[in-house]
C-alpha cells in the first residue's frame, strides 16, 4: 500500500479508496454530494446538490437513473431507506420530508414544504437534517436540527406522537440532532454534532447511553453487523488533525477504528468534510462530503472537490 492508502488502515478495518467505481454520465455532474444510503441489493443512491439531486448506481458502479429533478432545491441533505424500501429524503431548506417509491415517484410529504415551524419552538420542522424509519414499529424519526434541536417520532401515517430535546449541552439535549439510526430493538441514535457526540435514547426519548469524543459527528450510519460509521465534520480551525476523518464503533460505543490522512484533500485516503456514510452487505462504505461549503467556495477561484467515494474492504 502507498503512505495515503495507509490512513485508511487501521486494526482489522482497511479499505482502498476505489477512485473509478462510479461511472457518471455527462451532464450528470455533481458540485457536492450530502447524503448516501444503498438498497437490499447494494444499489447506491447519491443524493447531491446538482441538477439531478439522486443518482442511482449499481453495485458494479454502473448508472441506472435519477430522481427528484423536479422536488429539491439546493440543499440536499439526508436520505434514508426504510426497511421496506421506501426512500426518503430530506432537503433542510424545504422544511419536509419526501418519501419516494424506487420508481422515482413521489409518494407523500411529511411537513408542508417551504413552511418552516418557528425557530427553535419545537414544532416541526425547522431545516431538519435526517430521519429514519424503525424496523420494529415502522414509525419515523425526524432530526429537526439546523432550526429546533429536537427529534420528532411519528406514526407510519405522518401523526406527531413524540418529541423531545432542546438546545444545550447536557444529556439529552443537543447543537444540532444532525443524523438518526434506528436499530431493530428501536434503539435511538443521534449524531449530535456540535455537541461532538453521539447519544442514544429508548423510542421514547430516555437516555441511555453517550459516545463521547466525537469530533463533530456528522454522516452516521449503522452496518447489518450492528457496526457503526460515523464521519467527522471538518471545522474552522488552524489544526489539521480533527475532522474530515471516518470512526468506527460498536453498537456499545466503543471506537474499533478512526482512519483518514492528518491532511484535508480528496486525494487517496483523504477527506474534507463527511456528511453522510452508508455500508453494503460486503462492507464497503460510501461517503459523502460537503467539500464545497465547507473548503471550496471560500477559495479563490472557487474549487470543486471529488464529493463522492467508495471505500473497497480489502483483508
Amino acid at each position: 500500500m502507498t503512505t495515503a492508502t495507509n490512513h485508511l488502515r487501521s486494526g482489522a478495518f482497511a479499505y482502498e479508496d476505489d477512485i473509478d467505481w462510479p461511472k457518471i454520465p455527462a451532464g450528470y455532474e455533481f458540485p457536492e454530494a450530502a447524503a448516501v444510503e444503498v438498497d437490499e441489493d447494494d444499489n447506491v443512491y447519491v443524493f447531491n446538490r446538482g441538477p439531478h439531486p439522486v443518482i442511482v448506481f449499481d453495485k458494479a458502479g454502473n448508472f441506472l437513473r435519477s430522481f427528484g429533478e423536479e422536488t429539491f432545491t439546493a440543499r440536499a441533505h439526508g436520505i434514508h431507506i426504510s426497511p421496506d424500501g421506501f426512500i426518503y429524503l430530506v432537503d433542510d431548506s424545504q422544511h419536509a420530508v419526501h418519501k419516494f417509491g424506487k420508481d422515482g415517484k413521489l409518494v407523500w410529504t411529511l411537513g408542508e414544504a417551504g413552511k418552516p415551524a418557528p425557530k427553535w419552538s419545537g414544532t416541526p420542522f425547522n431545516r431538519p437534517t435526517h430521519m429514519a424509519v424503525s424496523p420494529k414499529s415502522g414509525d419515523i424519526f425526524v432530526t429537526d436540527g439546523y432550526g429546533n434541536s429536537r427529534v420528532h417520532r411519528f406514526s407510519p401515517d405522518g401523526k406527531l406522537l413524540l418529541s423531545w430535546g432542546q438546545v444545550g449541552s447536557d444529556p439529552g439535549e443537543f447543537l444540532n440532532p444532525h443524523n438518526v439510526v434506528v436499530d431493530a430493538d428501536e434503539n435511538v441514535y443521534i449524531a449530535d454534532r456540535e455537541n461532538s457526540r453521539v447519544q442514544v435514547f429508548d423510542g421514547q426519548g430516555k437516555v441511555q447511553d453517550i459516545w463521547y469524543g466525537i469530533f463533530r459527528a456528522d454522516g452516521m450510519c449503522m452496518g447489518q453487523d450492528g457496526t457503526f460509521y460515523i464521519g467527522e465534520l471538518n471545522g474552522a480551525h488552524d489544526t489539521n488533525v480533527l475532522g474530515h476523518r471516518l470512526c468506527i464503533y460498536s453498537k456499545d460505543g466503543k471506537r474499533l477504528a478512526r482512519l483518514g490522512d492528518p491532511e484535508d484533500g480528496d486525494g487517496p485516503g483523504q477527506f474534507i468534510a463527511i456528511h453522510g456514510v452508508a455500508v453494503d452487505s460486503q462492507g464497503n462504505v460510501y461517503v459523502t462530503e460537503v467539500s464545497y461549503t465547507m473548503k471550496g467556495r471560500s477559495q479563490e477561484p472557487p474549487r470543486t472537490y471529488r464529493s463522492f467515494r467508495r471505500l473497497k474492504k480489502v483483508t
